[in-house]
């Protein structure tokens, strides 16, 4: 299916019921941050996202000779970045990374298989899910489609003898290769967005298996799943309670064309659950971005837990309480790269560094790139994006 995986999920249809989901217990409810809660949002917060999943969405335009440099200035990144392993880009560069491959290939699996998957299967696949009732309709129509389409994997939905588990697997039709592995992981990646938000809401796996060798961004994968996610498996498969296949389809034509528009970008970041404890204590910290943020003991004291409790439900979800700090100063700054009326000085000071130095050492070591160099790198390729015709 077209990307990674939904940042969000779409309000329920209205008219139709909806099952709430999961939200944490109100003792670890955060209060809103004093006199600022209802300030209007200073800038992106999105997760970005890290480079080797470009340079895994470049491995079939490598495999058919195109210019990867042109493709990449094309939407905006500057090709340097591929050499630093620590490097990230914006949800917008990496949809129009897409969208650029998309239109050059013709192909919306770009370039990873033997036979291209034409432009518009995507969209007749949801236009075709939508009309299903029930989730497992949705899921035996969509594989059924992509069946006609690819050759390298067979897409197919298996249920136990006992009625209890149910397994999305891609049974493989070619020999194994790093482009086929990618296709795989991007079409699990896929058919678990495009489901979860057809049900509108999370839909809880026990396993994911992937064909593809674990890489630096294993960690995200894990998160995006939330669940254990196994690598260099002979199928790449999704594992899930049965019971799921009984969900109500709660999309409708009307918002699967507000879907279809906002695609690729609703498609690109994971999938995430806002009630875990990560994404809510990133969701505060994001308010005191221009001041000192708290340290682990005052948001212990928030949450009314003790900094031992914190630490370890944090270690439980696979984060800690500094990384959640330092990857959303991290985040803001690269999404604030893009605006060119702010000055570095500027940055620096909404994200709390009282000294430009600081902030430059401090971006170094996200990035592996120095925020003036990541500036110019940035416009480079912005200049040539605007000039392609």
């Amino acid at each position: 299916m077209h990307t990674a995986v939904l940042s969000s999920l779409r309000p329920p249809v209205p008219g139709k019921s909806h099952l709430a989901g999961s939200a944490l217990p109100p003792a670890l409810g955060l209060p809103p941050a004093s006199g600022r809660a209802q300030a209007a949002p200073q800038a992106s917060a999105r997760h970005t996202i890290a480079i080797q999943h470009v340079d895994h969405i470049l491995l079939g335009p490598r495999r058919l000779g195109h210019d990867v440099a042109a493709l990449l200035r094309r939407a905006g990144i500057s090709p340097a970045l591929l050499a630093s392993p620590s490097a990230r880009v914006t949800q917008g560069q990496y949809a129009a990374l897409i969208r650029t491959l998309r239109r050059v290939m013709r192909d919306e699996l770009w370039g990873l298989l033997e036979r291209p998957v034409p432009p518009g299967v995507f969209a007749q696949a949801c236009r075709d899910l939508v009309r299903c009732a029930t989730l497992e309709d949705a899921i035996r129509a969509g594989l059924r489609l992509y069946r006609l389409h690819i050759d390298a994997f067979s897409p197919r939905l298996h249920v136990s003898a006992d009625g209890k588990a149910a397994t999305v697997v891609l049974h493989p039709r070619a020999p194994a290769s790093a482009c086929r592995s990618f296709a795989e992981s991007t079409f699990v990646f896929h058919a678990y967005a495009l489901l979860s938000w057809l049900v509108a809401g999370h839909i809880p796996l026990a396993r994911v298996d992937l064909s593809a060798a674990l890489s630096q961004g294993g960690p995200e994968t894990e998160r995006v799943f939330k669940t254990a996610v196994h690598y260099g498996q002979p199928l790449s498969a999704l594992h899930f309670d049965a019971a799921s296949l009984r969900l109500p389809v709660m999309q409708d034509a009307a918002s699967l064309r507000e879907f279809l528009r906002e695609t690729p970008r609703n498609l690109l970041i994971r999938y995430r659950d806002n009630s875990c404890l990560a994404e809510r204590i990133r969701q505060h910290l994001r308010s005191h971005l221009d001041d000192e943020l708290p340290s682990l003991e005052q948001m212990a004291q928030l949450l009314r837990l003790t900094p031992q409790t914190l630490r370890r439900r944090l270690r439980d979800e696979g984060r800690g309480y500094q990384a959640i700090k330092d990857s959303l100063r991290r985040d803001v700054a690269i999404g604030m790269m893009e605006r060119p009326g702010m000055t570095l000085q500027d940055v620096a000071l909404r994200l709390g560094f009282s000294e430009p130095s600081t902030f430059h050492r401090a971006f170094k070591k996200w990035t592996g790139v120095a925020p003036g160099e990541y500036r110019m790198r940035e416009m480079r390729g912005e200049a040539v994006s605007a000039a392609w015709p």
